[in-house]
């Protein structure tokens, strides 16, 4: 992670009680990081994506700035919610995708090797989405690095930075949620 202002909390905590002038100072402290983490996530998916880093990232600001009754508590609250909020529009465009490839009512014509990954690949996002809603039931903990390391592309030791917590525990931690996501998943097969 990029080095930030230890000040952050503070803009964080203003912005919340509706200073303009501390989202101004925020803004592109958290949209330059928030852009190193989209392009590491949108880097892992397919290469004719159709939905661009740039739009990604944009669509996650908005959602944060227009979070109106967020009470920020600090950069781990607000990168949770970051990372939350793009899971949540890459689950959204996999389902409008998804959707669209199963027909919603367009008639279908021929089918490629192309189209069936990505719908594959579509349908494995909805999956994981559903199973990470699970988890965030089971351990609210294991579900917040999940989203931080996958749809937040956080590295470990960022993880553990983010969360106030240790290396090894964010290791021990992701292990265990990736194989309670995986069974979880395969029992929805």
């Amino acid at each position: 992670m990029t080095q930030l202002p230890e000040n952050l909390t503070q803009l964080l905590v203003r912005w919340s009680a509706g200073d303009r002038a501390a989202l101004d100072e925020l803004t592109p402290l958290v949209y330059s990081e928030l852009r190193r983490l989209a392009s590491r996530y949108m880097g892992r998916e397919r290469p004719d994506h159709t939905l661009e880093t740039t739009a990604l990232i944009n669509e996650a600001y908005l959602r944060l700035i227009n979070q109106q009754s967020v009470q920020w508590q600090d950069r781990a609250h607000f990168f949770a919610v970051s990372a939350q909020n793009m899971r949540n529009i890459l689950v959204d465009h996999a389902r409008r995708y998804h959707a669209s490839k199963r027909g919603a009512g367009a008639r279908k014509v021929a089918l490629d090797e192309q189209a069936v990954f990505n719908q594959q690949r579509a349908a494995e996002l909805i999956a994981l989405d559903d199973a990470l809603k699970a988890l965030a039931i089971a351990d609210p903990r294991q579900s917040q690095i999940v989203e931080l390391r996958f749809f937040g592309g956080l590295s470990i030791e960022e993880t553990a930075e983010v969360m106030k917590l240790s290396p090894p525990t964010i290791v021990r931690e992701w292990r265990m949620a990736k194989a309670w996501l995986r069974t979880a998943i395969s029992r929805n097969e």
